[in-house]
This record gives C-alpha cells, structure tokens and sequence, in this order.
C-alpha cells in the first residue's frame, strides 16, 4: 500500500479523534456549585476582572495555549488630587481624604490584586489541580498614624503577609506544613491528549537461517485520551496504528502490515477517592479563599481608612500646635518688647529683659519643633494619598485640612452588649476565621476518605486489527523450488505432490479502512470487567495525616473563640476610649477657658505695676499648654471614635464608604464622615521652621 494513502487516512482519523476529544471537553464535568455566600457587606462579591473563566479553543483554537498580557500597572495619581490644588495648596476635607485614598493607596492597591490571584485559584481548582493560596493579611506599607516606624512597625509585605488565623503554622506555604487540602489522588478534569507520530527505518542484519539481511520501514501513530470526572471515575481511550514494511522476509506473509488496535476504559473508585468531596476539595477551597480574599480586601480598606482618619486628625492637631505656639511667640515678644521700654524708664530690673529674651528662645524652639512636626505630618498625608510624589507641585506644596474636630454635645448611648453584638456580626477578621473554619472542614472530610483503602471498578471493551498485503518475498512462485519444498511460503507450490498443490493460501489484501472496521465488529475483540484492590498495612502515614487535620480543626475553633472573646474587650475598651477621651476633652476646655481670664487678669495687674513680666510669661506659657492640651485632647477624641467604629466593625457603614468603588480605585459616592464639621477659618501658619531671634 503506498505510504501516502496510509499518511491521509492518518489525518483523516487525527481530525475525527480532535473532534471527538473537543467535544467530550465540552461534556466535562463541572463542580457543583458551592452554596451562594449571603450578600453581606462581609462577603459581597467584588467588581473586579474574573480570571476564574478559562480561555476557549472557540472561536481561537490555540488560544488556549496563549500567554494573556496584562496592562502595566497605573503608577499615575488620579484626576482628584489635582482638582484639590489651589494656590499650590492641596485643601483636604477628611472625607475628600478617604476617597484619595480609595483611589490612590498603595496599600489598597496592592491588596486588590488579591482579588484577581483568588481567580486563578478557581479556574487551577477546576482542572482538578491543587490550589496555590492566597494572601489575606494586612497591607501596611504605609507610614504615619503608628505605622511604619513612626509609632509602630511595618505590618506585611507585598500581597499582605500578616499572619492569618492558625498562628505562625497558617497556610500551606509557610514554614510549617498544613494538611489543609490533603487527599486522595485527583484525575485531571481537563482532558488530556496525547499523540505520537514516528518514522522508523531499521536494517535487520542476518542472525540465523530464519533471519536473513532485511530492510524494515515502521510508520506508528499512536493517540490516548485521559480525563477525570467529579465522582471518581477516570476515561481512557487509547489508539495505536503502525504499518511496517520487510524488503526481504521469506517468514513475513503481509508486507506491508497495518496493525490497528483500540481500547476505552472506565476505572471508577469505590473506598479512596469515590464522591465529590475527595475530588472537588480543591474547587472548594479555592471558592472559599476566594470568598475570603473578599473580606481581607474589605479589611484592608478599613484598616487604611482608620490609618487616614488618625493621620488626618495628626495633621489637625499639627496646624494647631503650631497656631497655639505662634501665638505664644508673637505674645512673648511683645513682652519683650514692653519690658525693654520699662527698664528704659527704670521701672523694671534689667535682669527682666534677660528673663523674657529666655522665653522667647524657648518659645521659638517650641514652634520649630512644631512647624517641623507639621511639614512631617503634610509629607506622610501626601505619600499616603498618592501613588507618587513625582510631581513637584504636589510634592512642594502644603496639605491644609479643612474639616475640623467637633464634639457633639450629648454623646449617642448605645448599651455595650448592642455594640457587641454588632462587632460579631460586622467584624471582617471573625468572618475569615468562620470562612478558614469551613475550609478546614471541607479538608477533613477529604483526609478521611484517604485513610479508606483503594477498591477500583474498571470496565474496558477493545479491538484490533490486522491488514495489509502479501509480502512479495513470502510468495512460492518468487522463491527457488528447494526453498518451496520447505514449505513456508504462500500460494502455489511446485514442489509439492501432485505439482501446484497450495499448502498455504496467499493472504488476502486488506486496506487501512478495513483494519479499521475491525476494531468495532468484534472481530478480534477485547472486553472484560475487574476490580482493583490495594490496602496499605498499618496505615501509619494516613492515621497521622488525619489526626493532625482534626487537630487543625480544633485549633481553629479555639482561635475563633479566641477573636470572639478579643473583639468583645476591644469593643469596651474603645467605648471607654470614647468616655475618658470626652471628659479629657471637657477638662481641657475647662483648662484653657481658665487660663485665658487668668492671662487677662495678670496683664491687668501688669499693666497697674502689681505684677511682673514672670507672671505674666508663666500665665502665657500655661495658656499655651492648656490649649495644646485642648487640642491633643479633641484628637485623641476623634480617634477614640475611629478605634470605636474599628472595634465595631461599622466603619466604612459610618462613613458611607463603598467597597465596590474601592475595589475599582474609582470612587463614585462621596464618603461621609460623621461628627466632622468644616473649618470656618483655614490655618494660616506656614509649614516653615521660625528663624531664631538674637536676644538683644
């Protein structure tokens, strides 16, 4: 048969084994779904890009086996930060605030690409494959408010790699292994097809009298098709051809000789492996880590959003300290000034002027520290609400916040066991904790299953077949009388008795489409039924595995109970933050009302010779105290109340914060901060450092 027939009907069969295995692709077995998480604010799906959704071979065959391109990330600040510069200014409200943030946190940024990794997970679980994990710690990279050194210590690295519930121990890349996703075997759902396409030329060199030198042409094509299900049963199909051609084979009766051979079989597990929960764990897993990754990004933006609220009122108190100690600067010179014209006249000692000049040099310390301070506040607000300080104008330019603090006259009462109550159901930490205590248990019923021995059903049904034509060499009328006297050789033999007698008949020819057809005739058939068993004695590695993923569960629920117990003294710890910080507050209103009218009435006194300028600098020098103090006060009130929402888990419900517009980084409802009330008068001071006056 010539060697270009065989190569089409080889591309003919190709083709229909392509369609067929796209086909049964199509009929692969998907998960269940998992149960539909409730549309809580905790849980609620993110409008991010879903890469849970693989790349078909329609209408691009090979897309498939093409790398995606992602765009570069935006480095650039958004259009919001430039339409709150003015005068080389940047005017900040808190909520104006919190939506550059939103939009423009490296922290938040980083954290939402999470999201997306928790995509592929799903869409690597779906083949059947183990999943990679994602990181749910916390993002803070960010100096200011305690974090970053300035207070405080970095909390994670890139992706956020804070520890999550389960101590140092949790997930399965740490130091410490974990038995989260331990099991069974899983087939791979994707199918799997394999092919191999050979040329073969071989010289058989002579051995014996029944070998002799001999040129051999082989041409194989061989194809399998591998594909897991859900309920642990396993296809394969396999498809073998080969067609070989002797030069020179008296023994060899077809030349060339196509051999065919097909078998399909189905190999369902019965103990280890059998069910959807040994072999859609990793589906699971991955929606749940994807769930989770949810509510770590929700955490995320809180926790970056109480950093801003508690960097925005540092920044307040910063303009304040620094008004409070101009103020105080501006009167000491002036009473120096005042005391150097008395002691002209002789009414007061000239070690008087040396008293004063002393304090305006203290007082010019103090507000550079302040100014300084303030410069440093500015810098770490503007590096926290942009992606880069690059820009210059942005860079060079003062941060002047506009919203002030404000006390409410009467504070909401709210019954601690109410506020409790709602941290357990609002907490996003004590709802990964919930979603890691599921994973677990999805896990352990897996390890379970594996402790089983294995006990296969397979079934399998095939064919083969054989074809070709007469080898030329195997002929008697081609061979010598002597050697047709042995009797080997195939059509008529004329050393046989009587003359002619056919001993062997001559083979008949048999083309590629009939050896085919004998794979599905039942022909040469191959079918039969069977079981496999295989029982690990002892068992020792299988009973640890699964006394240890027991062991994890327990651990977990403690830890749970653990945070359950933590955010119930966190909440009553913030609620009497709340009511100390408000007390502090009426005190130190109470301080510098006092401290003004004692002012007043020393410079009074001054003025009619029965006071000095001691009096009346240590008189200033409390009043600035008292109103430093007012204003440290009414931060730390304000961020007393931010821990509050924090411990309660209702922040970005007070604010009015949409995590989907945080999941975007394209905020579209204004934030709205409660108990903030705008500035009536913008500061004034100027972020500069005061040069020191020489006393004179």
């Amino acid at each position: 048969m010539p060697f270009a027939r065989l190569a089409s009907n080889i591309r003919l069969t190709i083709a229909a084994i392509l369609f067929a295995t796209l086909t049964v692709a199509g009929w692969a077995q998907e998960a269940p779904a998992a149960p539909v998480p409730q549309n809580t604010p905790e849980t609620r799906p993110l409008p991010v890009l879903n890469y849970s959704q693989p790349v078909s071979h329609f209408p691009n065959p090979i897309g498939p086996y093409t790398a995606r391109h992602l765009a570069a990330p935006n480095l650039a600040n958004t259009a919001r930060i430039d339409s709150l510069m003015r005068d080389g200014k940047l005017y900040l409200s808190l909520d104006e605030a919190i939506a550059l943030a939103l939009e423009n946190n490296l922290d938040i940024a980083i954290a939402r690409y999470n999201l997306n990794i928790a995509d592929t997970d799903i869409l690597r679980a779906k083949a059947g494959a183990s999943t990679l994990g994602v990181n749910t710690g916390i993002v803070q990279n960010t100096p200011g408010g305690g974090v970053g050194g300035l207070g405080g210590q970095v909390g994670s690295g890139t992706g956020g790699t804070t520890l999550g519930a389960g101590g140092a121990g949790a997930g399965a890349g740490g130091l410490v292994g974990s038995t989260l996703g331990l099991g069974s075997l899983v087939t791979s759902f994707d199918p799997i097809l394999t092919g191999t396409l050979q040329e073969d030329r071989f010289h058989i060199l002579p051995s014996s009298t029944f070998s002799p030198e001999s040129p051999q042409n082989t041409s194989t094509a061989t194809f399998s098709y591998l594909q897991g299900f859900s309920w642990g049963t396993n296809l394969s199909v396999g498809f073998n051809n080969t067609r070989v051609t002797t030069g020179n084979a008296p023994f060899s009766p077809l030349s060339p000789q196509l051999n065919s051979g097909f078998k399909m079989q189905l190999t369902q597990h019965l103990l280890q492996g059998f069910g959807l929960a040994a072999n859609n764990r990793f589906i699971s897993i991955a929606k749940n880590d994807r769930e989770l990754s949810d509510v770590a990004f929700r955490l995320q933006v809180i926790t970056t959003v109480n950093q801003i609220e508690t960097m925005y009122w540092d920044l307040v108190y910063a303009y304040e300290n620094a008004r409070v100690q101009k103020e105080s600067l501006a009167f000491a010179d002036k009473t120096l000034s005042d005391t150097k014209k008395q002691v002209e006249i002789g009414s007061l000692a000239p070690i008087e002027v040396v008293r004063s000049q002393s304090t305006v040099a203290q007082d010019q310390q103090a507000l550079t520290i302040a100014l300084t301070n303030l410069q440093l506040e500015q810098l770490l607000m503007k590096n926290a609400l942009s992606r880069t300080l690059r820009d210059q104008t942005l860079a060079a330019a003062d941060v002047v916040p506009t919203s002030t603090m404000e006390l409410p006259e009467s504070e909401p009462i709210q019954p601690t066991q109410d506020l409790i109550v709602d941290a357990l159901r609002h907490r996003a930490d004590l709802v990964e904790s919930r979603i890691q205590l599921n994973t677990t248990e999805i896990s352990n019923r897996a390890v379970r299953n594996a402790l089983l021995p294995t006990l296969d059903l397979f079934a399998y049904y095939g064919g083969t077949g054989l074809g070709g034509s007469q080898n030329p060499s195997n002929l008697c009328a081609n061979q010598p009388i002597a050697e047709q006297a042995e009797g080997f050789c195939a059509g008529p033999n004329e050393a046989s008795t009587p003359p002619g007698q056919i001993f062997i008949p001559v083979s008949p020819t048999t083309s590629y489409g009939g050896t085919l057809n004998q794979l599905i005739n039942s022909a040469a058939s191959d079918k039969g039924v069977g079981l496999n068993l295989n029982i690990p004695l002892r068992n020792r590695a299988a009973q640890a595995v699964q006394i240890r993923s027991e062991l994890e569960y327990q651990q977990a629920q403690m830890r749970l109970q653990q945070i359950e117990n933590q955010i119930s003294i966190e909440v009553r710890n913030a609620q009497f933050g709340v009511e100390q910080n408000r007390a502090s507050v009426v005190s130190a209103q109470a301080a510098v009302d006092y401290a003004k009218q004692s002012l007043d009435a020393e410079q009074k006194k001054y003025q009619f010779g029965t006071s000095t300028t001691t009096l009346v600098l240590q008189t200033q020098s409390g009043l600035a105290t008292a109103e430093s103090t007012l204003m440290s006060a009414m931060a730390a009130y304000e961020k007393s109340r931010v821990e509050l929402d924090r411990a309660t888990g209702v922040t970005l419900d007070h604010a009015g914060i949409s995590i989907d517009d945080a999941a975007k980084g394209q905020v579209t409802r204004m934030p709205g901060v409660p108990y903030i009330a705008p500035r009536k008068e913008l500061p004034s001071v100027a972020p500069q450092a005061a040069a020191p006056q020489q006393p004179q």
